[in-house]
């Protein structure tokens, strides 16, 4: 089944996108925790029994771990729950253990520790897009069609995957801004294209579907997304270069957010979710692509764990910052019980969120259809 040769054909390319983030996340938590002078027991990328390792001069285990699905940073005092007062293993500390203990940092301190591992996600993508644009040159898509939305415009006209539209009603169109260009102009107005397939031309008719924002303005909608397969490369210079990496990166921050928000008003579906199977499928399709695509998809999947990560959810990132939120209100940390109920609350939820994209993947895959016709 389709399911078995993805995991089996990407399970490295996974790994490897995986590790390198993972080990990004985690470093951005040790780069600043060894700053704030907090001792690092240890830094693993992967979880469960070790399978090699080695100290540095600090006295920090780096180690690397079995199940390569992860990765952590412990630091010296500090524990699931920061109650006032808890000290480590309930055994008061020394003046020089409290002096590196995470527990005892300032709030501004911890903060920043906590922050730290999401921003460090968000540095590595602006850095990889503009190495990409600098040395590579920044991508200029074409009018290539990369996906069509059901019931879309493109759909009804008969526009497919992988087509590329050269001329619209005898007007040139070379680039996908192009294109946009002329669609958004163009609501409920009948419009001949010329779409390039397989080398040969052929003529369609699209109506653009007329859209009206919530301003009142309207506009066209094809219902296409760009193919990242046919696009050319600008040389692009040093500060522009740096200008792209991280206007790509906030913009890519600004759609995810979009389409959550999309998503709870019930304007867009979830079954776009995806979850670790649909991730390594993914990957390997990019790397089959070459090394610039896995790489820009490393920098893409590094902003989604950086944003993910930030999600007010106990247990991430997120849950210890509103905690520290909390903390900063109150003048004190959280009581021990409701801490340890907001964990408890945020494990259940993270194990909600698995199962349901894990199951979107299955969908994708056609798992469960091959199931139910086993049944049926």
């Amino acid at each position: 089944m389709e399911i078995f040769n993805a995991v089996w054909d990407n399970t490295v390319p996974f790994l490897v996108v995986l590790t390198i983030l993972v080990y990004v996340h985690e470093l951005g938590h040790y780069w600043v925790a060894v700053r704030a002078g907090v001792r690092i027991e240890v830094f693993s990328i992967g979880f469960g029994p070790e399978l090699f390792g080695w100290y540095n001069k600090a006295g920090t285990r780096w180690k690397i771990s079995a199940i390569p699905l992860g990765g952590y940073v412990k630091m010296f005092g500090q524990s699931d729950t920061e109650a006032d007062g808890k000290e480590e293993e309930n055994t008061p500390l020394t003046d020089e253990e409290k002096s590196v203990s995470f527990a005892h940092k300032t709030l501004g301190q911890r903060t920043a520790i906590v922050a730290a591992g999401p921003i460090a996600n968000f540095i590595f993508a602006a850095v990889v897009f503009f190495l990409l644009a600098w040395i590579v040159g920044s991508p200029v898509p074409h009018a290539g069609i990369g996906t069509v939305m059901p019931d879309s415009a493109a759909e009804e006209a008969g526009i497919l995957q992988g087509d590329r539209i050269i001329e619209i009603n005898g007007k040139e169109i070379r680039l996908f801004s192009d294109l946009q260009e002329v669609i958004r102009n163009s609501p409920a107005v009948n419009l001949g294209v010329i779409v390039l397939r397989e080398n040969a031309e052929i003529a369609l008719t699209v109506t653009p579907r007329l859209i009206t924002s919530a301003s009142g303005e309207t506009y066209g909608q094809l219902g296409v997304t760009p193919d990242p397969e046919q696009v050319d490369y600008e040389s692009v210079g040093f500060f522009k270069a740096a200008w792209f990496g991280v206007e790509r990166t906030t913009s890519m921050v600004s759609g995810i957010l979009s389409y959550l928000g999309e998503m709870f008003s019930g304007d867009r579906g979830t079954e776009d979710l995806g979850g670790p199977l649909r991730i390594a499928q993914i990957s390997g399709d990019m790397a089959e692509g070459g090394i610039i695509n896995l790489i820009v998809f490393m920098a893409a999947l590094s902003v989604n764990l950086g944003l993910i990560n930030l999600f007010p959810i106990p247990m991430l990132d997120g849950g210890h910052l509103v905690f520290y939120a909390a903390e900063l209100i109150r003048g004190k940390p959280l009581n021990e019980k409701a801490q340890e109920y907001g964990f408890g609350f945020g494990l259940i939820l993270l194990i909600m969120i698995f199962v349901f994209v894990t199951w979107n993947d299955l969908e994708h895959f056609q798992v469960i259809q091959f199931f139910r016709d086993l049944i049926s």
